[in-house]
């Protein structure tokens, strides 16, 4: 399951691609030991000359430690890291998909790190990462980097309509984007079956995608809460010509909008530079906002795409690898993680290191609110089959809401509970 996925794939589509590096040093720090750690980090997440710098400074200030990273494919990293954990020869370090840690957590090869929260500072922690990395009250992901969903909006269509600032409700946005709905623009393009986005909508207004009481998971679309999520959802797809029945990725929403006579669209920052190099005169003309609320004070809740990190329980190394983890997670590393990759740092209190970029500052707004999806081991099946995109264009289509939903909502519950 690749929930990390869009984020890494839009904000990185310049970076270059990553190769292993391991580097030694013989600096001064404090001594602790001759030891090999194996750090298996995901293909595209950082670039080279971060996990360079990374490696360099580790290793100056542990002495007679060296890191071997290693770099892995998503394409069957489930199994992997799935057998890595049941063996006796695991990595030290593995980098996750925050939606994946309950997944590996179940396993039970994975060290619980709960006893070093308040160390690592974990009250500053975003939700979006902290939650998923926590399960039945213990900590087994340390969240590492964040990536969520924003409004991308064309500077010009808003000046043509008289528009000098981005809502900041859930109403204003609504009267917003009906004005710019006008002759050949499109106020918004917003296909069918985004459901990241009707996620956010949800959580907004109350709601839940599935709810586990007892150990037990259930779906919870048909929801009162949940239904108000949806119907903002169709009152917005609606301001545009998006189709009902498929996702941003067919077709790829950044070529809709690169062609110019679209208002808004709905992505992470680094969809941007995917408009711009396919309409380069949109170059420096489009904005950034985050995803409003309900009231002004806040907004919106979004889902949370991005990374944790683990340590398997079958590491040689334990103290060690906590402090890779510790490193990696800690204030220095975060920001020039941050400044190097447009990402989110793991803490609401870094985001002042990202502020001078519009679009990275925009999401960072929004990740004070984020989300992940349901935190249960079974979770990758419902996205496998997803009835979450067909209850979407059910109503799109016309059919009952509260009926769709139930529907929906009870094949969650069966595939959870298999």
């Amino acid at each position: 399951m690749k929930t990390r996925f869009i984020a890494a794939a839009a904000v990185l589509a310049a970076t270059t691609a990553l190769t292993a590096c391991s580097t030694s040093s013989s600096g001064s720090g404090s001594a602790s030991g001759d030891e090999r750690l194996t750090v298996w980090i995901m293909k595209d997440s950082v670039s080279d000359a971060y996990l360079q710098r990374f490696t360099k400074g580790f290793e100056k200030e542990h002495r007679g430690t060296t890191l071997d990273i290693q770099i892995q494919e998503w394409d069957g990293i489930g199994e992997k890291v799935t057998a890595a954990l049941a063996s006796k020869d695991a990595p030290d370090v593995i980098e996750v998909g925050n939606t994946q840690v309950a997944q590996y957590a179940a396993s039970g090869g994975v060290t619980d790190l709960g006893s070093k929260v308040t160390e690592l500072r974990g009250g500053d922690w975003l939700p979006g990462l902290a939650e998923p990395g926590k399960v039945d009250g213990k900590q087994y992901g340390i969240p590492w980097y964040a990536a969520n969903r924003v409004v991308i909006y064309n500077k010009d269509l808003f000046g043509k309509a008289g528009i000098t600032a981005p809502p900041k409700t859930r109403d204003e946005w609504l009267a917003i984007t009906r004005k710019l709905n006008a002759g050949p623009v499109q106020g918004m393009y917003l296909p069918g079956q985004n459901w990241y986005t009707l996620a956010g909508f949800i959580w907004e207004d109350g709601g839940e995608l599935a709810e586990e009481s007892g150990g037990t998971w259930k779906g919870s679309l048909d929801s009162p809460e949940a239904l108000k999520g949806m119907d903002f959802y169709r009152q917005l797809q609606a301001l545009g010509k998006g189709p009902k029945d498929s996702d941003e990725a067919k077709p790829p929403q950044a070529d809709v909008f690169a062609k110019g006579d679209v208002a808004q669209i709905i992505s992470v920052p680094g969809g941007a530079k995917i408009v711009e190099q396919a309409n380069p005169a949109l170059a420096g003309k489009l904005g950034f906002f985050p995803i409003p609320g309900r009231t002004a004070d806040r907004p919106g809740a979004t889902f949370t795409g991005g990374s944790d990190l683990i340590v398997p329980a079958a590491s040689a190394h334990q103290d060690a690898a906590y402090q890779v983890v510790k490193a990696l997670a800690g204030e220095k590393w975060q920001s020039d993680l941050a400044r190097t990759m447009s990402y989110v740092p793991n803490r609401t209190s870094l985001a002042k290191v990202i502020e001078d970029n519009e679009g990275t500052a925009a999401m960072a707004a929004a990740a004070a609110r984020g989300r992940a999806t349901p935190n249960s081991p079974q979770w990758a099946a419902v996205e496998a089959t997803n009835p979450i995109k067909q209850y979407m264009t059910a109503v799109l289509t016309g059919s009952d809401p509260a009926k769709a939903a139930k529907e929906a909502s009870d094949s969650i519950t069966k595939t959870l509970g298999s």
